[in-house]
């Protein structure tokens, strides 16, 4: 259960504070909301309080995990499936996982894989989309904004190059 003004997350859409808990009716159905403000791409989102296991919302990464999500971005290479699709597919999943630790996988790998050879433009949009996910929230846990977490992965991304 979360309450108005916690800082959570919503795989595949990034992270936000819910704002407030409102009753809707649709279609007959009468059932509780979570209101949910995410800053990254000025997103509402509403998701049914009975929902939310399912949808697999949950809060924000500690502060003390930061370190892990860059250590993350800073090591490793790019994932070796040759196969597109299986390529792809498997990105999808840690994206839709919802960890924070497999996003920053996706977007480690996908950065190399564009240096090195490329991306197709699925692959660019989802390179995208994972960044969004992951700056998202880093402003929540870090408390800072934007440009500054952007400036950050920049740095971290420059030191890959040289």
């Amino acid at each position: 259960m979360f309450n108005i003004g916690d800082k959570v997350v919503y795989p595949m859409h990034g992270a936000g504070i819910i704002e407030a808990i409102e009753e809707k009716e649709i279609l007959g159905n009468k059932k509780k909301y979570y209101v949910m403000n995410i800053p990254v791409g000025d997103m509402k989102v509403m998701v049914p309080m009975d929902n939310v296991q399912k949808v697999g919302l949950r809060d924000v990464i500690e502060k003390s995990a930061v370190s892990e999500v860059f250590n993350i971005l800073e090591n490793g290479d790019e994932t070796v499936n040759v196969n597109w699709n299986r390529r792809y597919r498997a990105n999808m999943d840690k994206i839709k996982s919802g960890s924070i630790f497999k996003v920053a996988e996706v977007v480690r790998s996908l950065l190399l894989r564009e240096r090195k050879k490329g991306l197709s433009t699925g692959e660019r949009r989802m390179l995208e989309s994972a960044k969004q996910i992951l700056v998202s929230e880093l402003i929540m846990v870090q408390g800072i904004d934007r440009s500054e977490v952007m400036d950050n992965l920049e740095r971290l991304f420059d030191r890959h190059d040289s």
